[in-house]
């Protein structure tokens, strides 16, 4: 497929998308099967990409969007859920699959199911965040499901060198599987830490929102591709620079952070919707690869196909609620159990602003986290790369049911889970009222925060105010900014009959005044990240917040332009 014909997919990926959105329906299914029933039009040309375009351009910056706006604290709240599914299930589902595909099909060596299993084993980071963002799941669920689905492809991916390195006779950097596992993630997260300090560096340097805007942007490809040179996880790099350059956004001016927000939102809109298409646009041509070019019995395939998309389907709530039951006695045994006399707490010493994500999992959550493990691009992208032929010159053992399995199960998850998955999350009726309450007393108390850190700044610029500013217009003018920011008005209206106005155009006091306004907005920036720094203040809250005030610093600051 020429260029042309991908813009046009990628045209009517979006005009697709759009159209889901105002019917109310999930995007990603919906272009997803629009995909699939124009892959069997004749005459239809098959879209295919080699797997390092879709593993080192379309990958990296989809999960680093997701990583820029994930929470650190959050992250390390969650960790040991986010390792269970992200690192451990990926491990475990990958050997099932193994024993289970190596059972069924004759010709696959165990090698070789390893592969598969590695291919099949990650949940696709693109499809878990927007199904359950469009769903309203609530905040610790995506929390452990974005969490999960931005490591899970770094442990998959390595496994799969591992056995691909195995079956085909050739070599990785590191010859011992575990120490090739240790070092890919060492080496992967190494990097991106680096060159996210080093960006953030350079930004602090540029005062050029459109420089540092496309700073940001070339810093996933950087980060997988300078990974994947050194032999380390590409996609560990990109999660953990999204990671610390996210933390860090508080330090990048306003207009860098308004540019920032609206071009990543755009490059996920752009690329979420090529990436369904492109999935359902392989159908055709995968089944015919598979049953005309290779002349694999139909029922093997299918059997084998539809028992590995069964087992990966069964094997995530089984391990998510083994794990529960399994600490549920552990706590139970522990309760009855006396504690030594030298060991007991009183329970009354307990904080009482324990975090509310570090609760315990009910019921309804781990259902939902079970019905949540969709396969989606990475999968595809896996399978296409198995190898053709191996180092002695032999056929990779299996690789068209490789690859026709791995679609199946990609297909199969998305339509069967993420269709649903919605009636699940009704059925459930999982209340985020806790959720809920702890924002909303999140926001007032930053509310206070931030007015009394901009009382501060007023108070401390009119005891020292600006050359050439008369204090009593200063504090009039300081007055009408303390109602605007309490209700939420206009700070600057364009009323030529206003006195304050009048005045102060006479007077020319504009920069005195767009001075005290940019105190009092970095006074409350400085004072919303302190909180958030100290643990009082969580990072959504802390980056809607911040958000509003770039606003206000943009609408303040055209507003002088626009008298200058």
């Amino acid at each position: 497929m020429n260029g042309v014909q991908l813009l046009l997919v990628v045209i009517a990926a979006i005009a697709v998308t759009g159209l889901a959105h105002r019917k109310g329906l999930q995007p990603p299914l919906v272009v997803l099967v629009v995909g699939l029933a124009a892959s069997f039009i004749p005459g239809m040309p098959q879209l295919e990409l080699e797997p390092h375009i879709i593993l080192g351009i379309v990958l990296p910056p989809l999960l680093y969007s997701t990583a820029l706006d994930f929470s650190v604290p959050k992250f390390v709240q969650n960790i040991q859920p986010i390792l269970r599914l992200g690192v451990v299930l990926v491990l475990v589902t990958a050997f099932v699959v193994a024993g289970v595909a190596w059972k069924a099909v004759p010709e696959m060596t165990f090698g070789a199911a390893l592969v598969l299993g590695a291919v099949v084993g990650p949940p696709d980071a693109v499809t878990a965040v927007a199904i359950g963002r469009s769903l309203g799941v609530p905040n610790r669920v995506m929390t452990i499901l974005t969490g999960e689905s931005l490591i899970n492809d770094a442990a998959a991916l390595t496994l799969f060198s591992v056995g691909v390195a195995a079956v085909t006779g050739s070599h990785t950097v590191v010859d011992n599987p575990a120490l090739f596992f240790v070092y890919t993630s060492v080496v992967g997260t190494l990097v991106g830490l680096v060159l996210a300090v080093v960006v953030l560096w350079i930004r602090k340097r540029l005062h050029d929102p459109g420089l540092e805007t496309v700073l940001g942007l070339v810093v996933p490809f950087s980060a997988y591709l300078l990974a994947e040179e050194l032999h380390g996880s590409g996609v560990l790099a990109v999660v953990m620079a999204g990671f610390w350059v996210g933390h860090n956004s508080t330090t990048a001016g306003f207009a860098t952070r308004l540019q920032e927000r609206q071009l990543w939102s755009s490059i996920d809109a752009l690329l979420e919707a090529f990436v369904f298409a492109y999935m359902g646009l392989q159908m055709k041509f995968i089944i015919d690869d598979v049953f005309g070019t290779h002349h694999e019995p139909v029922g093997l395939v299918l059997s084998a196909s539809l028992l590995v998309l069964l087992t990966v389907m069964v094997i995530r709530p089984v391990w998510i609620f083994a794990f529960a039951s399994g600490k549920k006695l552990i706590r139970q045994g522990l309760r009855t159990a006396p504690a030594p006399e030298n060991q007991r707490v009183d329970s009354g010493l307990r904080p009482a602003t324990a975090k509310a994500g570090t609760r315990g999992a009910t019921w309804q959550t781990n259902a939902l986290l079970s019905w949540t493990g969709m396969r989606g691009v990475v999968t595809l992208a896996a399978a296409a790369g198995v190898p053709v032929l191996t180092e002695a010159g032999e056929p990779f053992p299996g690789r068209s049911v490789i690859q026709f399995t791995a679609f199946v199960v990609a297909v199969g998850t998305l339509l069967i889970q993420g269709l649903t998955l919605p009636i699940l999350v009704k059925r459930l009726d999982i209340s985020s009222e806790v959720e809920h309450a702890k924002e909303m007393q999140e926001r007032t108390y930053a509310r206070e925060v931030s007015r009394a850190a901009s009382r501060q700044a007023v108070k401390d610029t009119l005891a020292d105010p600006p050359d050439g500013c008369d204090p009593a217009l200063l504090e009039g003018i300081a007055e009408r900014f303390r109602h605007a920011q309490e209700t939420r008005e206009d700070l600057l209206p364009d009323d030529e009959d206003d006195p304050a106005l009048r005045e102060l155009a006479r007077k020319d006091l504009t920069r005195g005044v767009r001075l005290l306004r940019q105190r009092m907005l970095t006074a409350q920036r400085q004072a919303l990240i302190a909180e958030r720094d100290a643990g009082n203040l969580d990072d959504e809250v802390l980056r809607d917040l911040l958000e509003q005030l770039d606003y206000e610093e943009a609408a303040t600051a055209t507003s002088f332009a626009a008298r200058m």
